[in-house]
């Protein structure tokens, strides 16, 4: 059985560590008291940062991003990071707005990395 490490970053942001492999979930890491508007009236103030900095990460593989159009799933310190990471899977949409190393998975689509 393979080992795998999960460390809980803050809100939706958790660093996957197995079988050689490092992921990053839904990067959020801008510090405490931004708030991010979602439309509607509806708004969000961050209250805690990350348990981790984003530059003390170590390299990452990949990151999975649920969706990039919400800031509590992105913010603009995650965004920053997207580049260094060696792939970002994310939706379709998703990644036609990213670009760079973003890759767009349809539902039930599978990725292999290499």
């Amino acid at each position: 059985m393979t080992e795998a490490r999960l460390t809980h970053i803050g809100g939706p942001t958790t660093l996957i560590e197995a079988a050689g492999w490092r992921l990053l979930t839904d990067p959020t890491f801008d510090p405490p008291g931004h708030r991010y508007s979602f439309g509607w009236a509806t708004s969000s103030r961050k209250t805690s940062g990350p348990a981790v900095k984003a530059s003390e990460l170590p390299p990452l593989d990949a990151v999975l991003l649920t969706h990039d159009h919400h800031a509590d799933n992105l913010d603009a310190a995650g965004r920053a990071l997207l580049p260094e990471a060696g792939v970002v899977l994310t939706t379709p949409s998703g990644a036609r707005r990213l670009g760079g190393n973003a890759h767009g998975l349809a539902p039930w689509q599978t990725w292999h990395l290499e």
